[in-house]
């Protein structure tokens, strides 16, 4: 007699495989103990597949995707790829990788922190991308991986939030320009609009989490006074 039915022994793998999967992505953590934040606790589950709720999320992102201009979505296609320097023109000219050298290796371990937290809630949700859903939604290079929460989103917020404390006079330029990178996501059809919100919520709580880093603290002190002096040799 089989005392472990199918179902149970696939989802002891499934868990087994995403324990072993997070643990392997969490040991390359620089400034985060591993499971903080955890995304799979931390937010909503997404809507589900068969409900309204997906359907009225499906109808926004067609209505977005075909209403977003050319710029709109070239705009996002270049930003497939980014970093702290997709900020340069919210910050000013002076911020570029060759005179902030200390700023690059600092927000390059920020970003990778912010990426592993990210894809460990993609894992676990494992919400499909609205052109897996709607094939008619597929354009350009398409992403293998899930949807809830969006790395874009999350990504470009907790560089803002951060870099946004070094300039506290751009702070507002920062945090809309993320923003902008968030959503240009639903614009080519990459997120639902629900995916990039949980972004901009789990980006806060890493974010938080970063200041309880005594190392996070150290090097963000040094970037501070790196990005203050050039700022101000651009000035002179």
């Amino acid at each position: 007699m089989n005392f472990f039915p199918r179902r149970s022994i696939a989802a002891s793998l499934a868990v087994a495989l995403f324990t072993a999967t997070a643990f392997a992505k969490e040991s390359a953590l620089h400034f985060l103990p591993a499971g903080q934040p955890d995304a799979a606790t931390l937010l909503a589950p997404p809507p589900l597949i068969d409900s309204v709720e997906q359907a009225a999320e499906m109808e926004t992102v067609r209505s977005v995707y075909h209403a977003a201009s050319d710029d709109d979505k070239n705009a996002a296609y270049a930003e497939k790829k980014f970093s702290v320097f997709n900020f340069t023109a919210a910050v000013g000219p002076f911020f570029v990788a060759t005179n902030l050298p200390k700023t690059a290796a600092f927000f390059e371990k920020v970003q990778l922190d912010a990426e592993t937290v990210t894809d460990l809630g993609k894992d676990f949700f494992q919400r499909p991308r609205p052109f897996t859903t709607d094939t008619n939604l597929a354009n350009g290079k398409l992403e293998k991986s899930f949807s809830y929460p969006s790395g874009h989103s999350t990504e470009s917020m907790v560089l803002a939030l951060v870099l946004a404390e070094a300039l506290p006079e751009k702070h507002e330029a920062i945090i809309a320009h993320a923003r902008l990178m968030g959503w240009h996501r639903v614009q080519i059809a990459r997120h639902y609009p629900a995916d990039i919100f949980a972004g901009r919520t789990l980006a806060q709580a890493i974010a938080r989490q970063f200041k309880s880093n005594d190392e996070f603290a150290k090097e963000f002190a040094e970037v501070k006074k790196e990005i203050a002096a050039a700022q101000a040799a651009a000035k002179n």
